[in-house]
């Protein structure tokens, strides 16, 4: 796992308030209920910080930021460089 993978489950605990909740890079957390579709737009935001890549918002759906691997390989696949 690397270190933004740890921010970004720090960040995703932090917004989800549940302190006995242990999650990985692998967790499922929009099929699961964990986050939200309102909470999508600031894990993309936050995604961008972390990768310092532009992330196009036509081209994620739900699916590609089920969990934070996923996020990672979507921001990989879709994103374009920050200037």
């Amino acid at each position: 796992m690397t270190a933004e993978e740890k921010q970004m489950i720090e960040y995703i605990l932090r917004r989800i308030r549940k302190p006995s909740l242990i999650i990985d890079e692998n967790t499922p957390l929009v099929s699961s209920g964990l986050v939200d579709s309102m909470a999508l737009g600031d894990l993309v935001l936050t995604l961008e910080d972390l990768t310092r890549m532009r992330i196009p918002p036509g081209k994620v759906k739900p699916k590609d930021l089920d969990t934070v691997a996923k996020m990672f390989a979507t921001a990989a696949r879709v994103g374009k460089p920050q200037k």
